[in-house]
């Protein structure tokens, strides 16, 4: 017999997941990993980093990640650091006592709603601008101890991680989030069962898991529909931010929305006011109506107005594609099991979602639907709250915009997140101890005139240089693996200058944020950067919807461009905008560049990040720039359009951008002294510090909602909810019976006609009259009678003055209204009279829309 060469069984291996405890002693750093009050406490992630720098690093700056990581020995050789553990006791101490801190009885209790939060790189659950204005929004509620519960997604994949081809086009790469590794926690129930909600869908249910993130003293409750007891299609639904199709949009909003107040329900949680940050979420009210009909026996039209008194919408996009609509045929599949539940015909539920009640070529718009479900309506700027009153006139025709409801509240920025350690240790040491407990307190931030302009300089320069050494380090390898050519790569890396005037831009790309302005004349923009005694420069970010074929058309002319000979190393485009780059740039260049199409800015942060840093803003006057703006402290592209052809306006803009580079900035920011500062650079910063950054922190923001917003719900809804919903259902009972006698009313004036045109003096009295019958005397204080005065202004008709008419007659159910009108200036005027409900009980005109114009 030949004996065998070899004879061997292969291994049955099997995996053994050794999961690391962390020592007893470091506990303490272990429960601060699991709350992302560390993300905004500079102390905290410096404890982390000095720990072991190059692990911090390369954990992406993941506190639970990097204390499962760190080796036994690292851990002995710590506690052995007497003056180390010191120190994490402190910091310790200081979570505690800011944990242990409760909200103020009585005060408003809110649920907010959002597709998307930005709170920190780690957590991918976020894509831009909306998602870190709601994650800053929960990290200032917790600092400022609003009693507040969040909603929202966990996504398994998030938005894309953006990387660029060797020429220049955009790559979506989706990269699994572990969430065992994330600073999140699973709800189970008392025997370690996950707990779960399921959904009604066609057909079926959809289950979602619950997780908690602990954002400081708020929770964030995240909806995970990744569980086996979905089948594959239905897990997707929390896959992907912002992708797949309609369909799938509306599969993921009825999960946010009904599936959140479910979630809420089954966690024990009810609050004063819902609110509803974009229209993502608004079909929160159609769950909350059917509660307060099954569980409280109301009537739709009872439950409706507790529902709207308690409910806020926050619209965030003046660009129609921005808001959700979904055609009827899709929706009535998904939707129409919870009309019947409500009671109501699958006309009127279609309405609701309306402009204009009963055209049938409207889709079903989650916009208008919020808007016709929530007493309160804002936009986040004052120019967009403009817009936005525009834009929904439809919805409560009769009024004319400027009579609207719809507000606002500038969007503002936290500013313990993006204010870079350096300026807020120095912001601490000239404004004091108290400042940060009142943030948007002008007189603090005037205290920056008494810092030395030498140590602004500093603080600026050195914010500059770890942006550079940033570039350095964190694009090389992928620039060297991505882009080819290597000595062209050391070359661009080379010739960043840290003594260049640094300007800045990052925005998503989309074609009205107008990216390519800058590009529109390349031999004057070469000029502009290769002049070697004024050395400037141009750092681009942001990503393209991988949808967006125009954006990313966009991203690649700019790569093509910043490879040319005469813009090597002068215009930059760094890939991945995330939070991480966003810190990083937003401390780091001198000047924050935003050039959108007005008004199509709805309010934008980062130039209010910038300005947290001592970054000048030069911007069109748009969204928050718009009333920000302050000579001395920045600049401006004005608001006013000189061409209807938008190729046009786009050349002269960009004209205007290159003049004011040439003739102001550049030559403001070179006027250097003997010590190699500009003096009057120093003061534009200060000017921008002490007059512009207090208003637009997180704290005036979330200080402005409070007062406009949740008082007023909170206490309208609550004397709604009083004995047994008594004022509800009185105030459902009213409109029931105005319903059933407007058509019947007589109105009638001496004018026969809809608006009347007059020849009259200036300075003349004019007196008016008009009569109505409402043909039940008990109606007779629900009606009043209004004259509407328009100016014609080139062509265009502007209200002029809304006059209230006075009752000066009553017989039976026969009423007679009278006002004057004295004619002030000359011009073309028009009048006309209309009826209104009148209820003292009505938080608005808005909130029974019904209008008979005479």
């Amino acid at each position: 017999m030949k004996i065998p060469v070899c004879n061997v069984n292969y291994p049955n291996w099997r995996s053994v997941t050794v999961k690391f405890q962390v020592p007893e002693k470091f506990q303490k750093l272990q429960e601060i990993s699991k709350n992302l009050w560390w993300s905004w406490n500079s102390e905290a992630t410096e404890l982390f980093s000095e720990m072991n720098p190059d692990l911090w690093i390369a954990v992406g700056g993941n506190p639970v990640l990097f204390l499962q990581k760190l080796k036994s020995e690292q851990y002995a050789s710590l506690e052995e650091n007497k003056e180390f553990m010191s120190r994490m006791d402190a910091l310790y101490t200081k979570f505690e006592d800011y944990m242990r801190v409760k909200p103020v009885a009585g005060s408003p209790s809110v649920a907010y709603f959002s597709m998307e939060y930005g709170l920190t790189e780690i957590l991918k659950i976020y894509s831009g601008g909306l998602g870190i204005l709601a994650g800053d929004y929960l990290k200032e509620a917790s600092d400022c101890n609003v009693d507040m519960t969040a909603v929202g997604f966990l996504y398994r994949y998030g938005y894309f991680t953006q990387a660029l081809s060797m020429n220049g086009e955009q790559i979506a790469i989706y990269d699994a989030q572990q969430f065992e590794a994330l600073p999140i926690e699973q709800y189970v129930d008392a025997e370690g069962k996950p707990i779960t909600i399921e959904v009604p869908y066609p057909g079926r249910n959809i289950y979602a898991n619950l997780w908690r993130v602990r954002v400081g003293r708020v929770d964030l409750i995240l909806l995970d529909t990744d569980t086996e007891l979905n089948n594959e299609g239905d897990r997707t639904i929390t896959y992907h931010l912002y992708g797949g199709d309609n369909e799938h949009r509306l599969k993921q909003e009825i999960m946010l929305g009904i599936g959140g107040i479910l979630a809420l329900e089954k966690l024990g949680v009810e609050k004063d006011v819902y609110h509803c940050n974009e229209g993502h979420a608004a079909f929160l009210n159609v769950q909350r109506l059917m509660n307060y009909m099954k569980k409280d026996g109301l009537s739709f039209n009872e439950a409706m107005e507790v529902v709207r008194s308690s409910s806020l919408f926050t619209t965030h996009t003046p660009v129609p594609a921005g808001h959700d609509k979904f055609d009827e045929g899709l929706f009535q599949g998904y939707m129409s099991r919870f009309a019947e539940e409500l009671g109501l015909s699958w006309s009127d539920f279609m309405n609701m979602g309306r402009e204009v009640a009963g055209d049938l070529t409207e889709k079903f718009s989650v916009t208008v639907f919020a808007c016709n479900t929530c007493q309160e309506v804002n936009g986040v700027s004052w120019l967009h709250g403009r817009v936005s009153q525009n834009m929904f006139k439809k919805i409560w025709d009769g009024y004319f915009p400027e009579e609207s409801h719809v507000s606002y509240v500038t969007n503002g920025v936290h500013y313990p997140t993006w204010s870079a350690p350096e300026w807020k240790r120095l912001h601490l040491k000239a404004f004091g101890a108290e400042f940060l407990q009142d943030q948007s307190n002008v007189k603090y931030w005037e205290r920056i005139y008494d810092v030395p302009d030498e140590e602004i300089w500093a603080t600026r320069q050195l914010l500059k240089q770890k942006l550079v050494d940033y570039i350095k380090t964190k694009f090389r390898e992928s620039w060297l693996k991505n882009q080819g050519d290597p000595s062209r790569i050391v070359s661009v890396l080379e010739k960043i200058n840290p003594n260049a005037l640094t300007i800045g831009f990052g925005r998503r790309f989309a074609t009205y944020k107008r990216a390519h302005l800058l590009f529109t004349d390349l031999e004057r923009l070469s000029k502009i950067v290769n002049n070697p005694q004024y050395p400037v420069q141009f750092i681009f970010t942001g990503k393209a919807h991988p949808a967006d074929a125009g954006g990313q058309k966009l991203i690649q002319n700019i790569i093509e461009i910043s490879r040319r000979p005469e813009f090597l190393g002068k215009i930059i485009f760094l890939e991945n905008y995330d939070i991480a780059l966003a810190k990083r740039l937003i401390s780091g260049v001198d000047i924050w560049l935003n050039t959108p199409t007005r008004p199509l800015e709805a309010s934008g942060t980062s130039g209010e990040k910038a300005e947290m840093n001592g970054v000048l803003n030069f911007s069109v006057l748009d969204g928050w720039w718009y009333e920000g703006y302050r000579k001395g402290a920045g600049w401006a592209l004005t608001d006013k359009r000189t061409y209807t052809n938008q190729a046009h306006q786009d050349q002269l803009d960009a004209a205007t951008i290159y003049m004011m580079l040439e003739n102001e900035i550049i030559p403001l920011y070179f006027a250097k002294n003997s010590k190699g500062y500009s003096p009057e650079w120093i003061q534009y910063i200060k000017n921008s510090f002490a007059k512009i950054a207090p208003i637009y922190t997180t704290k005036r923001m979330l200080d402005d909602y409070i007062e406009r917003f949740y008082n007023k719900e909170t206490q309208r809804s609550r004397s709604l909810k009083a004995n047994a919903f008594a004022k509800a259902k009185e105030i459902a009972a009213w409109k029931e019976k105005m319903v059933a006698a407007w058509d019947q009313i007589e109105t009638s004036s001496e004018y026969n006609t809809d608006t009347m045109m007059f020849e009259g003096e200036t300075g003349k009295l004019y007196e008016f009259q008009a009569s109505v019958d409402v043909k039940d005397a008990s109606l007779n204080d629900s009606v009043a009678v209004q004259m509407v005065v328009l100016t014609t202004v080139d062509g265009e008709d502007k209200l002029n003055k809304v006059f209230d008419m006075d009752v000066v007659k009553k017989e039976g159910s026969k009423l007679t209204f009278h006002t004057s009108f004295k004619v002030q200036n000359g011009g073309l005027y028009k009048c006309a009279f209309r009826m209104i409900p009148k209820n003292a009980d009505l938080p608005h005109k808005q909130d029974f829309c019904f209008v008979r114009w005479f």
